[in-house]
């Protein structure tokens, strides 16, 4: 099929589009092969070595390519529309002029066309999974050095992504979620902002003086926030550090921590209540046995973040990114803080998690009864002992 489309690429005699839509390529090397203008569409290329392969203007719809290793490869043109690339590393990749937004259901064939179809797009009308079209993603991919120019990234997830040098002149990130991106060093002549979310993301050395920044959300740091709410939280840390002999348990039932940046605080035992903290920043913080039962946490990030037997029963974490987050039980100590053998489990009664990220996310024993987990990505989970709700349809 390579040697086909070889001659395809070449206009020789014999030669034929190469068409691996929804093939099972995992963990193929494909280093340095020649699939320009290829048909990939729903193919799942999880940890293929694709290092400077060249795939300008293949389409690559719903494309899965996790943990790729995309180095030095060129992409330009190319539809990855609903792309899944969470930790891909695409360092001093092209992907000028490509088509990163929202992927959205195709029509079978012979049906209706789709309306979001790029002209350039190849195989249109190709069946595509349900439920595997999806926002961009590509949480926690290295971009360094990469050339983004005029790429369109609407939409997409760029949570934790390592965009530090790269060349993002004239890139629609509109809408992007780049909580704790790297932006470090980044072109950023011309470059589009509409709507991002830009809470926690690094953008030393940048000049952001022709970037359009129109609607963009910044982090709320820990010192704006209400001197009753930092006193609150200054006093539960010492309450932590002294065994509870000084300060006091942090209480912010209801609070408004929306787009505050707390990562690495420790909030265990704290009661958060029905808190509003959308997209807020909590990467890393400690939040053991914490009770957020019925808060808000939609598209916050906790990626790392340690929630061992918290209570969560009908939070809200829609679109939340908790990739490799601890929810499993936690040990109770006993009056002499050793362990004394008794566990308590973490609870996600109820909660919604509908597009979550919960790559290599510890979910041993906890409790999903009634949860729902549409579309939440669940690679590497671990369920082990997990009470799992009705058949939902996990990624």
């Amino acid at each position: 099929m390579l040697d086909r489309h070889s001659r395809w690429v070449r206009g020789l005699a014999g030669g034929a589009r190469a068409d691996l839509s929804l093939s099972n390529l995992e963990g193929l090397d494909l280093c340095y092969v020649d699939l320009r203008g290829a048909l990939l569409r729903g193919a799942k290329l999880a940890r293929a070595n694709l290092a400077c392969a060249r795939l300008s203007g293949s389409d690559l719809f719903c494309v899965d390519l996790r943990h790729c290793d995309l180095r030095g490869a060129d992409l330009s043109g190319a539809d990855l529309r609903g792309a899944r690339l969470h930790s891909a590393d695409c360092t001093g990749a092209n992907f000028r002029d490509a088509d990163l937004r929202e992927g959205n259901p195709m029509a079978p064939i012979g049906g209706p066309p789709d309306p979001q179809a790029s002209p350039r797009a190849p195989g249109h009308g190709l069946p595509v999974p349900a439920g595997l079209c999806s926002r961009t993603d590509l949480t926690a991919a290295s971009l360094r050095r990469a050339d983004l120019t005029g790429a369109d990234l609407t939409g997409c997830n760029l949570q934790n992504a390592d965009l530090s040098e790269a060349d993002l002149t004239g890139t629609n990130l509109s809408e992007c979620r780049l909580c704790g991106a790297n932006l470090d060093g980044a072109a950023l002549a011309g470059t589009r902002f509409h709507n991002a979310d830009l809470v926690g993301t690094r953008l030393s050395g940048c000049d952001l003086t022709h970037a359009d920044l129109a609607g963009a959300h910044f982090t709320k740091m820990l010192d704006t926030l209400g001197l009753e709410i930092q006193r609150v939280i200054n006093n539960h840390e010492r309450w932590i550090e002294s065994g509870g002999a000084r300060g006091a348990r942090a209480e912010l039932d209801g609070a408004d921590l929306n787009r505050v940046d707390l990562r690495n605080v420790n909030l265990s035992g704290a009661t958060l209540r029905g808190a509003s903290l959308v997209k807020a920043l909590l990467a890393g913080a400690r939040m053991i046995m914490a009770d957020l039962s019925g808060a808000d946490l939609s598209g916050a990030n906790l990626s790392g973040a340690d929630l061992s037997g918290a209570n969560l029963s009908y939070a809200r974490l829609n679109g939340a990114d908790l990739h490799d987050a601890l929810l499993c039980p936690a040990q109770i100590l006993d009056g002499n803080g050793k362990p004394s053998g008794r566990i308590w489990a973490t609870s996600l009664l109820g909660a919604d998690l509908r597009r979550a990220h919960l790559v290599g996310t510890q979910l041993a024993s906890a409790n999903l009864s009634e949860a729902n987990l549409d579309l939440a990505d669940l690679a590497g989970a671990d369920l082990t002992g997990a009470k799992l709700p009705g058949a939902p349809y996990f990624r």
